[in-house]
């Protein structure tokens, strides 16, 4: 709050003022007054009226100055008025109360519309779930059936069920930590997993799955890093490269305090331009653009759920030549003592 400000405010007041103080002195003058007198009053009414000022001053410049730098310093402004002392005043009670109303108000529209979103992402994972029953029975009936339909209906049913894997994971994605369960976790047999459901993509688009020493163990939850995983592989499978050595690459580095989990593959890689951006929400680059079938966001369902689950997930990579995918996982010695 600035004094030049308050000034401009109060102009009305110190004009009144001052045609008041004129008034008063016009019938001093008229009684033929002692000028000893007229000294004293203009004296007295001057030092009064500058004290009620100061003092109006003072007392609003320390509550508007703490209502303004702490809406500035916080997170969530909204939650201002837990910060402040009651004002002293009518006008600062005024707005506080209104402030108050405000806030009650805002926070009533915000619970609608959770209960609102929370109807709606239940619903939609009961769809999911829904889709999924019926979509896993055609894949078991086509699995026991292979002579009947053809390996493209089979890899079309393929891709259904990975996009509305994809749906569920992002729609849980936002409250992950409600979901999944961090113990130890056999990353040969994720793998494994990951392999036998990308077995037939592989094979017809004849692309070499490598496994090379992953017995490790790591904390994490197996079914979100088998999904992260799947989405790297699915990518991985769609940029190969039209040469007949195409491989995906899958090791572990061991290091003192972390586990880096590497998939490297030698397919068309990425463009230096995009590589900072393969992580953002719906963007698909280059690549993408070129492949009718990409959205843009198992990458970025990949990248929440890493941070969710306290991973770091890094890409290197080199257009034409090769990709590398590194997901990082801490070695927790604190469970180990536990455990």
């Amino acid at each position: 709050m600035k004094f030049n400000s308050f000034l401009k405010d109060r102009l009305y007041s110190i004009v009144t003022a001052l045609f008041c103080y004129f008034i008063i002195l016009l019938v001093l003058l008229a009684y033929k007054s002692d000028k000893a007198i007229v000294i004293a009053i203009t004296i007295i009414l001057l030092v009064t009226y500058i004290l009620l000022f100061l003092t109006d001053f003072f007392r609003k410049q320390k509550f508007y100055t703490d209502l303004l730098k702490n809406i500035e310093n916080l997170d969530k402004a909204y939650l201002v008025l837990e910060t402040l002392n009651r004002p002293e005043f009518y006008e600062g009670e005024l707005l506080c109360q209104a402030l108050y109303e405000i806030d009650k108000s805002m926070n009533e529209n915000v619970r609608i519309e959770k209960e609102q979103l929370l109807d709606n992402k239940e619903y939609i994972e009961m769809w999911i779930h829904e889709v999924k029953r019926p979509l896993a029975s055609l894949v078991l009936t086509l699995n026991n059936q292979k002579n009947i339909l053809d390996r493209k209906t089979k890899n079309i049913l393929k891709r259904l069920e990975d996009y509305v894997d994809q749906v569920l994971y992002y729609v849980r994605s936002e409250n992950a930590e409600k979901d999944y369960f961090i113990k130890e976790v056999d990353l040969s047999k994720v793998i494994k997993n990951v392999g036998i459901k990308n077995m037939d993509d592989l094979l017809d688009n004849k692309v070499e799955f490598i496994v090379d020493k992953t017995n490790y163990k790591v904390f994490t939850d197996s079914k979100w890093l088998e999904f992260i995983l799947n989405q790297i592989v699915n990518n991985s499978i769609k940029y190969k490269r039209n040469i007949d050595n195409s491989y995906i690459k899958i090791y572990v580095k061991d290091n003192l305090d972390t586990t880096v989990l590497i998939i490297e593959d030698n397919g068309i890689g990425i463009k230096t331009s995009d590589i900072r951006q393969v992580f953002d929400k719906t963007f698909t680059g280059t690549n993408g653009r070129e492949k009718t079938t990409s959205t843009g966001m198992g990458l970025y369902i990949a990248k929440n759920l890493c941070k969710k689950l306290g991973h770091k997930i890094e890409i290197e990579s080199k257009e034409n030549e090769y990709t590398k995918v590194f997901i990082t996982f801490a070695k927790n010695k604190f469970y180990d003592v536990l455990k």
